[in-house]
């Protein structure tokens, strides 16, 4: 695929959401090692989001959602919406931030190549094919020394639960695109719905909210509502809707390699020369996959 004037910004919209979501995960860990639950990120995730849609949803009401149609408003809500975070959250406490920082991108690469065939007339090239197996592979040899150090059912645990998020957003992606979503009504209707439940979950899930400092709370409201939850699933969208859900499933591999760098500086975490080969590898199969061209239509 080459870079034109019409593809750059989807590019640059890509390169942004890497930052925002290596941000989220290394802050995530940070609040989960302090006070904060898997729930009180997620509510301030979305109570952020929802600060930021209000003006959309306030112009626009229900229409959207009525527009759009209530099972699949559903449906996007249940992939992107407020379970997804959860179930990543969750397998934070179980399993290291590396672990969620690799899993979860290589499974929406893996799920939106797969979902890809199955539900929408996209095709991989084999060159593309190839640059994906070593993505995969590259993502799991990245994860492979934590792995074997752990060995425990918690971590394994953890790490099915990064999984299956994947396998949820990269199903989101595909719907996106099959349904010709724009990037602002999807955002609106995920962010919109997932508020709906959040003052039942803050009355009566666990939470460590109070013993929480000022400082921290409002952080994370504008690193996972404000970026993650709005500014991130906007630019996502709006990379599905220009370049197709496989190739923006591309850019999350760059996620684990800027969460290291990041993590290295904020929490002082550097990675074996093992994770380091798997980053080249990574980086290799993106740059393989980014440079193939279609595949050729059956005529």
């Amino acid at each position: 695929m080459t870079v034109d004037r019409n593809t750059k910004p989807a590019f640059l919209a890509g390169l942004a959401m890497i930052g925002i979501y290596a941000v989220q995960f290394v802050a995530a860990r940070f609040s989960l090692r302090e006070h904060l639950t898997a729930t009180d990120l997620a509510i301030l995730r979305f109570a952020g989001a929802g600060m930021v849609m209000l003006p959309v949803v306030w112009r626009s009401g229900l229409a959207t959602i009525k527009a759009l149609g209530w099972r699949r408003a559903l449906t996007l809500a249940a992939l992107a919406g407020l379970p997804y975070p959860i179930i990543i959250n969750w397998g934070l406490t179980y399993a290291p931030a590396a672990h969620g920082a690799a899993l979860c991108p290589a499974s929406i690469v893996f799920f939106s190549f797969l979902l890809s065939h199955v539900a929408t007339t996209d095709k991989a090239s084999r060159q593309r094919t190839i640059g994906v197996a070593a993505i995969i592979a590259g993502l799991m040899l990245f994860i492979a020394p934590a792995r074997i150090g752990d060995n425990t059912k918690d971590v394994f645990f953890g790490d099915l639960l990064f999984i299956a998020s994947g396998a949820m957003f990269a199903a989101y992606a595909v719907l996106v695109r099959r349904w010709r979503i724009g990037p602002v009504t999807a955002t609106a209707t995920v962010v919109l719905l997932s508020c709906l439940p959040l003052p039942l979950l803050y009355l009566f899930a666990p939470s460590g909210l109070r013993a929480a400092a000022v400082a921290e709370i409002v952080s994370q409201i504008v690193i996972q509502g404000f970026l993650s939850g709005a500014a991130a699933m906007f630019l996502y969208t709006y990379v599905v809707r220009q370049l197709g859900s496989q190739t923006a499933s591309l850019f999350m591999p760059c996620v684990p390699i800027a969460t290291v760098l990041i993590a290295m500086t904020v929490l002082g975490e550097t990675p074996t020369g093992t994770q380091f080969a798997a980053i080249l590898m990574m980086a290799a199969g993106m740059a393989f996959s980014a440079l193939s061209r279609p595949a050729a239509k059956p005529a």
